[in-house]
């Protein structure tokens, strides 16, 4: 048994992060805390956790979470997170960060986020939370950088055909798709029913934040360069997102290569489904899951990756909890779908 606590507790992916941890028989929830007027019942600010949990919300108290906690969820915008940080680690609590904190150098944080880190010595001990790629660094690490919802799934997408040198690293073009709830719970005119209802945009061509974490990522598994040119799409959904990338095959490689190479390196994963080449992924396949789905096929020369997760769980809570499981040396796939 852990004893846990959610930071941020009140966003979409707080909010899964309570509903997911709520039914785990090997977590129990130690205290909840966002930006709230008054302390409240979490399911009086979430209505689908009636008789579920019965936990009061309150505003972050470290000393109460450090009292009550093994383990923590930061569930906080960017830059925030590394306030608390070394606090948590000085303590000796485990910590699963679901910012961008800790996912990159500070230089390159710095230039992204446009704020300077304040935690950098921290920053290289945090192990980059894809389970998949990194699962052994996981299981001993103190501090977990859980990956952002759009670079799971263009690096599950990506990583074994650049392992097994099957691509070439340059015109890597990935076009995804997301659904509302990957902008966080917050007013902003743009997020509004009105301008995102039967609409369909493309946006921070070429700057998005997400950018410098794929190819800091696909590089380490290149060791060499990556050149990719990343086009983040809104949908009008709620959740979900849905990632198209085409790449330049070497010479020699075909369709059974590809194959191979997905079956060898996800066959055995537990919340990863390689689709082949012609059952292209839906993003009904996987919302209110832990599923990366994908498929890869050869076309016109060329090689278009397909991949669905749900960027609320494999983008964000539910792979939080995965690496939980694998931190605390529980059943993986324990209180996931």
């Amino acid at each position: 048994m852990v004893n846990v606590s959610v930071v941020g507790a009140t966003g979409y992916t707080g909010e899964e992060l309570v509903a997911i941890l709520s039914g785990h028989k090997l977590v129990k929830i130690g205290s909840l805390s966002a930006i709230v007027d008054r302390p409240m019942d979490i399911s009086d600010i979430i209505p689908r956790l009636k008789k579920k949990i019965n936990l009061i919300c309150a505003k972050l108290s470290i000393e109460e979470i450090i009292d009550t906690s093994d383990l923590v969820f930061l569930a906080l915008p960017h830059t925030v997170s590394m306030l608390y940080v070394p606090q948590l680690l000085k303590a000796g609590k485990k910590v699963i960060d679901l910012s961008a904190d800790y996912r990159l150098p500070a230089d390159s944080f710095k230039r992204w986020y446009g704020v300077e880190h304040s935690d950098k010595g921290n920053i290289g001990k945090a192990v980059y939370g894809l389970p998949e790629l990194n699962r052994n660094e996981v299981k001993n690490c103190a501090l977990v950088a859980n990956p952002g919802c759009y670079p799971t799934g263009v690096i599950l997408g990506l990583a074994p055909l650049i392992r097994d040198g099957l691509i070439e690293y340059e015109g890597i073009i990935v076009d995804a798709k997301s659904g509302i709830t990957g902008a966080g719970r917050k007013a902003s005119i743009g997020l509004l029913f009105g301008e995102v209802a039967d609409n369909f945009k493309a946006y921070k061509i070429g700057v998005h934040q997400h950018t410098p974490e794929i190819l800091l990522q696909l590089e380490k598994i290149a060791a060499n360069k990556i050149d990719v040119l990343f086009v983040p799409h809104v949908v009008p959904t709620r959740r979900g997102i849905l990632s198209t990338i085409y790449v330049e095959p070497k010479s020699g490689v075909t369709q059974k290569k590809l194959d191979a190479a997905y079956f060898e390196a996800y066959g055995q994963e537990p919340f990863v489904r390689y689709r082949g080449s012609k059952d292209m992924p839906e993003l009904k396949d996987v919302i209110y899951t832990n599923y990366c789905d994908l498929a890869a096929t050869m076309s016109n020369g060329k090689i278009v990756i397909v991949t669905a997760i749900d960027n609320l769980t494999k983008g964000a809570a539910g792979q939080a909890v995965q690496n939980m499981n694998i931190m605390c040396g529980f059943d993986e796939a324990e209180g996931l779908f």
